[in-house]
């Protein structure tokens, strides 16, 4: 090789790396003093010198580390450094490797990335909590004032527990899930929906246990002496569902619903069903509370309508489309958008 080529060689090289969504030009230092360029639709340019292949996969790196989809890859000419070179008609043999490599195309829909599997899993979570509608019908049995002195079967019941606790563990892991890339909205209301989903889980599982207790009196032979406690299990039961998966999911709405709407991971009209149902849903539960509605009647399910719509829709559309592009997606990990 001659003084000329190894010169050439250890020369840095000019790269265009074109990724799917919109970096603020504060992300230069994270690529090492490459330019990032916005590119009008939805793509960002992030170009300039790389002193060798090491640095090129270091940057790259960095991309999926970001979480956006990366488009592609060229080498640039240095005087047109947001285009690459036309490649060589008939390169001559003695051209350097590194010059004469063709321009390396990356496919549009890239690997899922962490953003991605964060969509997938909060949606799947979402979807989840709605195993538990059979429980109106599961526990009507062990509702029942004689429940006690009959011959049974404890199964529905038991199966109504296990659909609720899954619920409850489902809507706590909706919240953490969904924490890191909410926390870049605002962070005290994303801890807020976090406290406000365990809360929420806390209920139902006070609810589950006092309904099975009921079943371990009625297995336990306690008979008709023991109507009273059961009764008043069931009065427990019905007050922690009306305080807590009918008052805490308006307090879910409002709270995730501010956050997705204000960065516009969603589309909008999700978070406004959440942040409409909300008053919709504690009104119903007041009038509930004062007798002037039964608790599951026409005007209760009007009004949980909007909440549950909300709460699936959003659960779907994360399954299937993901996160939009938004600032959010785009902040560094550690920051705070207000």
């Amino acid at each position: 090789m001659s003084q000329a080529s190894a010169r050439d060689h250890d020369r840095p090289r000019w790269y265009v790396i074109r990724v799917e969504g919109r970096l603020d030009p504060r992300w230069t230092s994270w690529f090492d003093g490459l330019r990032l360029t916005d590119g009008g639709d939805g793509t960002t340019t992030i170009h300039g010198p790389v002193l060798d292949q090491a640095a090129l996969h270091g940057v790259l790196q960095r991309v999926r580390d970001v979480g956006l989809p990366l488009l592609a890859v060229d080498r640039a000419d240095p005087a047109h450094p947001t285009h690459p070179p036309p490649t060589p008609a008939s390169p001559s043999k003695e051209t350097d490797m590194t010059t004469t490599a063709p321009t390396t195309a990356i496919p549009r829909r890239a690997p899922m990335d962490s953003l991605r599997r964060t969509s997938v899993a909060a949606g799947a979570l979402y979807v989840l909590t709605f195993v538990s509608i059979p429980t109106l019908a599961l526990y009507g049995a062990v509702k029942d004032p004689g429940y006690l002195t009959g011959p049974g079967p404890d199964t529905p019941a038991l199966l109504g527990g296990a659909l609720e606790m899954v619920v409850a563990l489902a809507g706590i892991g909706t919240a953490v899930v969904l924490y890191p890339v909410v926390k870049r909205q605002n962070q005290s209301v994303a801890l807020a929906f976090v406290g406000a989903r365990v809360l929420e889980a806390a209920t139902i599982f006070a609810g589950i246990a006092s309904l099975l207790t009921i079943v371990t009196l009625r297995q336990a032979g306690a008979g008709a002496e023991a109507s009273g406690v059961a009764q008043a299990m069931v009065a427990q039961y019905d007050w922690l569902f009306r305080l807590g998966q009918g008052m805490i999911p308006a307090a879910n709405a409002v709270l995730l619903g501010s956050l997705l709407y204000r960065s516009g991971l969603v589309p909008r009209v999700l978070p406004l069903l959440g942040l409409v149902g909300a008053p919709l849903l504690i009104a119903s539960n007041v009038g509930t509370v004062l007798g002037l509605w039964a608790p599951v009647s026409a005007v209760t399910g009007v009004a949980v309508l909007p909440i549950a719509v909300w709460e699936f829709s959003l659960g779907v559309y994360l399954i299937v489309k993901g996160f939009r592009p938004s600032p959010v997606t785009t902040a560094r990990p550690t920051g705070d958008l207000r």
